[in-house]
């Protein structure tokens, strides 16, 4: 097998409930939740499409169908804005989606863990290289984070974790890897462990949601025992995938939000919004107003 194909396949785990949002995301996936004017799913995809990913598979739960009308063609209300000439606004729905992209989605029966998230697109994946992308981990760089680590894959034909610095007090909250050098920005995972306590933490350097996995990782993920909060962890998956092959850590270019939590939404859409070419600078304007 060449292991130096294309990426053509993102995994997008979008099962969980959420419930640090409750209760606006009662009945509307986090997901959804919109920074401005597109919801984080979207964000995530238009990172995966700009690496040149067509097939997006999407593990959901039961209460996840808005993701997929999200998706999906709107032809009464494409039809309603061409009656009434807003073109613009019609061109911004049509583009949510390339035509060149598949979706495809494959309910997960029990909320497992992201071992088990990432385990029940095997099917689609086959083996194949393939992306993983968690929506709540917003990341702001002028390239796709996404687009990077396939860059980083094409060179090394071997799996890849998004990976940055956080407070040590932090570290039970992430998966943590020790590493050595090999490049810039590039570094050799020895060891992960998932959510350490800070003073058995091996580093401070986490594992943010962003992966670039091969196949392999499927027979590892169909060993593991329940670890960690009695889920299926990728994280153990990944630390026996060290012992048939080399995982490298990725110090990715742009600014990561976690939008899993209320503080880092917030952060987001504020970032974005004093970004956004249309209403920028007048919210820029209302903000400083606040400040005087």
């Amino acid at each position: 097998m060449d292991t130096k194909r294309t990426i053509r396949t993102a995994v997008f785990p979008v099962a969980g409930f959420g419930s640090r949002f409750l209760p606006a995301t009662k009945a509307s996936p986090k997901e959804m939740l919109p920074l401005v004017d597109k919801p984080l799913i979207q964000y995530a995809v238009e990172e995966a499409v700009a690496a040149g990913i067509t097939d997006l598979v999407f593990i959901t739960g039961r209460h996840k169908r808005a993701i997929e009308d999200h998706f999906d063609k709107a032809y009464e209300m494409e039809n309603e804005l061409a009656t009434r000439g807003k073109t613009q606004l019609l061109e911004s729905l049509r583009s949510i989606l390339p035509r060149n992209c598949n979706c495809i989605y494959i309910r997960q029966p029990e909320q497992l863990g992201l071992g088990h998230a990432v385990l029940c697109a095997k099917a689609v994946v086959r083996d194949e290289p393939f992306a993983v992308l968690l929506a709540d981990d917003f990341i702001d760089a002028d390239k796709s984070v996404v687009q990077q680590m396939v860059e980083q894959y094409q060179a090394y034909g071997c799996s890849l974790l998004g990976v940055q610095e956080v407070p040590r007090a932090q570290t039970s909250s992430y998966g943590i890897v020790r590493t050595r050098p090999l490049a810039e920005r590039l570094e050799e995972v020895a060891a992960i462990v998932e959510k350490p306590r800070p003073e058995e933490a091996p580093s401070t350097l986490a594992v943010i949601g962003r992966y670039v996995l091969t196949p392999r990782i499927f027979e590892h993920l169909e060993q593991v025992q329940p670890g960690a909060g009695g889920e299926i962890q990728l994280t153990d998956a990944i630390s026996a995938l060290l012992r048939d092959e080399k995982v490298l850590a990725y110090r990715f270019r742009g600014l990561r939000y976690d939008c899993g939590s209320k503080l880092g939404y917030m952060k987001a859409a504020v970032a974005l919004a004093l970004k956004h070419p249309e209403i920028g600078a007048d919210f820029d304007k209302f903000l400083r107003g606040m400040r005087e």
